[in-house]
């Protein structure tokens, strides 16, 4: 009876091994990024105890009830918030513009919201989409693409895909090229921003002008320290994904296979372990306090090796997507100063090549 056990635990590795073809990419911690030299705000503290709150509304729900409640509660983040873009909604691709006054329409970003992909919506990240459409005067495409569990992950990414192609001819007022293209997400959302950049130059299409990803899942193996490290710190992630830290990783590999129906390795659903060379200007925000921080880290100096230009910037204790409680919080509001200066040193920089 020993050996049929060993034999099938023999089996069982050599097959994770094989179907995941596992890289180990700790030799990215090495690489060490400054952390912006600040205290989190009064502010700050009203914004966990609003965490706190509404991690209550589902505490005891489970399994689709739970799921339901969590969608509820992101699409009410915005609510009460005075927004300043008008918000026309879109059947195909499906999503929402967001037009900031004055905003010009041949400015375009494709916003890809989080929400472990199976929550979220255009909805719930208003405050983002309103306030990326007045930063940069262009007009912002949220895509409303499919969710797990009711669809595949695949479908989700094909949304985003057809969205992009479609967002290069199109406006919000009729057909016609973009001038400037920016694709920005958060989380989830950021993964397939991630994703989708890589996708944008091997299918030989107009690459964006500029990427930008907010706390970005950049790896589905979990095998980044702060994956498990900053579960106590990360407010947001942290009661929900607690339990994965006493789950074996090759279980969390197998189970988020039967779910994606995509290994937790490929490229698609884990962008750090693609080719990230020839990818456009990067900027990556993210909290030193939260699970995700080591994947930002990784990507950042994996992009930067393969010479791609990626900006890491850190600020310290804030929570998952701190940028949606923008104007509330201070931090949020900075974060949107990064980015606003990030875009226009790009232009600068274009504009200089383009008079030379």
């Amino acid at each position: 009876m020993l050996w049929i056990i060993l034999a099938i635990i023999v089996f069982i590795v050599a097959a994770t091994l094989l179907l995941f073809r596992y890289e180990d990419l700790s030799y990215l911690d090495r690489e060490n990024y400054p952390v912006k030299d600040a205290m989190p705000s009064e502010a700050n503290r009203e914004v966990l105890r609003r965490i706190r709150e509404l991690g209550q509304y589902s505490k005891n729900l489970r399994g689709k009830a739970r799921l339901m409640a969590l969608r509820e509660i992101m699409d009410k983040v915005s609510e009460g918030i005075e927004l300043a873009s008008e918000f026309r909604q879109c059947e195909s691709p499906r999503g929402e513009w967001v037009l900031a006054p004055g905003c010009d329409t041949r400015r375009r970003i494709l916003y890809i919201h989080g929400g472990a992909w199976a929550a979220g919506s255009p909805k719930s990240h208003r405050t983002i989409t309103d306030r990326l459409s007045q930063i940069a005067g262009a007009a912002v495409f949220a895509v409303d693409y499919r969710l797990l569990p009711e669809n595949r992950f695949m479908d989700g990414v094909r949304d985003c895909r057809e969205a992009y192609q479609w967002l290069l001819n199109h406006g919000p007022d009729a057909a016609g090229p973009a001038d400037f293209m920016v694709v920005a997400g958060d989380s989830a959302g950021g993964s397939h921003a991630l994703g989708l950049i890589a996708w944008i130059r091997d299918n030989g299409l107009r690459q964006v002008d500029a990427a930008i990803a907010f706390s970005p899942s950049t790896d589905l193996t979990l095998t980044a320290p702060s994956n498990r490290g900053n579960i106590d710190t990360d407010h947001m992630l942290g009661p929900v994904f607690r339990g994965l830290s006493k789950v074996p990783l090759p279980v969390i590999w197998w189970t988020t296979l039967a779910v994606f129906r995509v290994s937790p390795t490929s490229p698609v659903a884990s962008p750090l372990r693609g080719n990230l060379e020839n990818l456009p200007p990067t900027l990556i925000q993210v909290s030193d306090s939260e699970m995700l921080l080591d994947d930002a880290r990784r990507y950042a100096a994996r992009a930067r090796a393969a010479g791609s230009p990626v900006t890491l910037h850190i600020w310290p204790g804030m929570v998952h997507v701190w940028q949606i409680f923008v104007p509330q919080l201070p931090e949020a509001e900075e974060a949107f100063d990064d980015i606003k200066a990030f875009l226009a040193q790009l232009e600068c920089q274009g504009n200089d090549r383009a008079s030379a």
